[in-house]
């Protein structure tokens, strides 16, 4: 069974979603762990409710090289085989990056290569795209511009606000994200 640590910055509605999908049997892992950066992250009270073990590691301005030593050694002491990021808003350095190469992973709201970095449903609906969506990527040191492994489309209507355009490419992150780590588990990607 894979492992994974989940980094989250905010709500974790991700995380929830993995959760919920190692629950019902769709997913065949076990999260490790959960670290966030934010001590008020709703993400570390989803972990608690599923009896994950959570941590709140800081950082200052940037995750620096010494606060990703605490992520690593966290993440190792659960065994953690993939990392998944879950709205962790930060850019990863390389001491972290060569402690799990090939084995990070990100979900973002954009079909990459388009719209790349903070606000892509912003971006996407600024910029007055007539399809967008969600992608999985590997996480490399530029940002959002890791290997694609899995990308959903989301249309964008009409009468689209971004908020409403947000909250469906939510919906389709939470389905694709589990799918992405389930290729993983199942040796379908490297």
């Amino acid at each position: 069974m894979l492992i994974i640590g989940v980094l989250a910055s905010g709500k974790g509605s991700n995380l929830q979603a993995i959760i919920d999908n190692i629950a019902s049997g769709k997913l065949n892992a076990r999260i490790g762990c959960v670290i966030s950066d934010n001590t008020d992250a709703f993400a570390l009270e989803r972990a608690k409710k599923a009896q994950i073990p959570a941590y709140h590691i800081p950082y200052k301005n940037t995750l620096m090289p010494e606060c990703e030593i605490e992520y690593i050694e966290c993440l190792k002491k659960h065994n953690v085989e993939l990392v998944c990021l879950a709205g962790f808003m930060r850019i990863i350095k390389p001491t972290l990056l060569n402690a799990f190469k090939n084995r990070i992973i990100n979900i973002h709201p954009a079909l990459l290569p388009a719209f790349p970095g903070l606000h892509a449903q912003k971006q996407a609906y600024d910029y007055g795209v007539k399809v967008t969506g969600a992608t999985v990527h590997f996480v490399d040191e530029g940002m959002d511009t890791g290997r694609i492994i899995l990308q959903r489309t989301v249309e964008v209507k009409k009468d689209d606000t971004e908020e409403t355009l947000s909250e469906r490419i939510l919906g389709v992150e939470h389905q694709i994200y589990s799918e992405a780590i389930k290729l993983f588990a199942d040796k379908q990607i490297k």
